[in-house]
């Protein structure tokens, strides 16, 4: 994959984590970069979980939960 195909990936991930975390969003380029985080997380939780599939929307619904796991744990580390 492209890195101009990653990125789209992890700013539509990290959008759509900030609309899930309601409020959860830091802006385009913050939500590309936690996108794109999240990507790394949501794949290393799937494979914890041994569940693999392929294609681009599997991808983005992997990279979108992983970045609602990291929104979440920002958010916990923001409110201390």
């Amino acid at each position: 994959m492209s890195i101009l195909l990653y990125l789209l990936l992890g700013a539509v991930a990290g959008w759509l984590a900030g609309l899930i975390m309601k409020g959860g969003g830091f802006g385009l380029l913050w939500n590309i970069v936690i996108g794109i985080i999240g990507g790394f997380i949501g794949g290393w939780l799937m494979s914890l979980l041994h569940i693999a599939k392929g294609g681009l929307v599997w991808e983005l619904i992997v990279s979108v939960i992983g970045a609602v796991v990291l929104l979440f744990i920002i958010s916990l580390i923001k409110k201390k």
